[in-house]
């Protein structure tokens, strides 16, 4: 299969500076304080604190149920590998759901997500890549998200990169309300479980899902192994992918960005494909794009 991303050809802007036509890179960004995104990732984190002292075994397990539906479902399989990447198709109330599962990760609505990643495959570790470790680890992990917009909702990004995106009236709605679903969500933990159900699966559960999600940009772009010799530093990491449903075979889903198997090896475990295998053996998705498993003693590239 071929290794080109599904998306909208990208053109460049004819006399713009670097600044102009890449944005979200850090130069363009400068070295102003999100204090929207910074206060609320503070609340978050000690709230994720306060959980702790909060544990019952039945908010666990809501929170590991939760992280599967919005880490593994919504960021995984839906925002990145299907309205990113469009590594297989479902229908539209699928994809609404997916959608919806994705944006109770509270990482902004489908809209935002691809339009960053998206960027981040034309420009990989480039001037450009909204978070690349080539600007150092901790601005690709959040730093990119505290410092200046911090955001890739502008108009002239989104109709440049997500175009198909924005012909779909739901998914900018759920763009513009993406908070929404989790504020529904967190007020029937509460009512259902107390404080124990909400403080594990709202607070604890987003913010380490967040980090989950941000290792992908950073850890998986400075350490790890490298299957395929792309032209960046993508690289496979067992534990990003183990946190992620299979994210964090990084390096193989740079040489495939279109396949919805990122797992290439027998003991790659993915299980964002095998969910989306299995949707497909369902019915309910076709046209799933694989790259070819590879052998297990395939030599390393440098």
């Amino acid at each position: 299969m071929s290794s080109t991303t599904l998306q909208p050809h990208i053109e460049a802007t004819p006399n713009a500076t670097p600044e102009e036509e890449y944005p979200l890179s850090r130069a363009a960004q400068g070295n102003t304080v999100n204090w929207t995104n910074l206060l609320f990732l503070i609340f978050f984190h000690a709230a994720a604190i306060a959980a702790l002292f909060f544990f019952t075994w039945q908010a666990a397990l809501v929170a590991l149920f939760l992280w599967f539906v919005t880490i593994y479902v919504g960021i995984g399989i839906g925002y990145h590998r299907l309205l990113t990447h469009r590594g297989f198709k479902v229908s539209r109330p699928l994809k609404w759901l997916l959608a919806i599962c994705g944006s109770l990760a509270l990482e902004g609505g489908p809209i935002f997500w691809v339009v960053n990643h998206r960027i981040h495959h034309q420009r990989t570790d480039k001037l450009g890549d909204p978070h690349t470790p080539e600007e150092g680890g901790w601005w690709s992990h959040a730093g990119w998200v505290l410092t200046g917009t911090g955001l890739s909702n502008q108009p002239q990004l989104v109709a440049k990169y997500a175009p198909d995106l924005l012909a779909d009236p739901f998914l900018v709605w759920i763009g513009k309300y993406h908070w929404l679903p989790l504020a529904v969500l967190s007020i029937a933990l509460y009512a259902i479980g107390g404080w124990s159900w909400l403080l594990w699966g709202t607070f604890l559960r987003v913010t380490l899902g967040l980090h989950a999600v941000w290792f992908v940009n950073s850890a998986t772009h400075m350490w790890g192994s490298r299957r395929f010799a792309t032209k960046d530093n993508s690289r496979n990491l067992w534990w990003v992918a183990a946190l992620t449903g299979g994210e964090g075979w990084h390096n193989n889903h740079h040489a495939h960005p279109v396949s919805a198997r990122h797992g290439l090896a027998w003991y790659e475990i993915d299980i964002n494909y095998y969910t989306i295998w299995l949707l497909g053996k369902l019915g309910l998705a076709t046209n799933i794009q694989t790259a070819p498993m590879v052998s297990a003693t395939k030599p390393q590239a440098k």
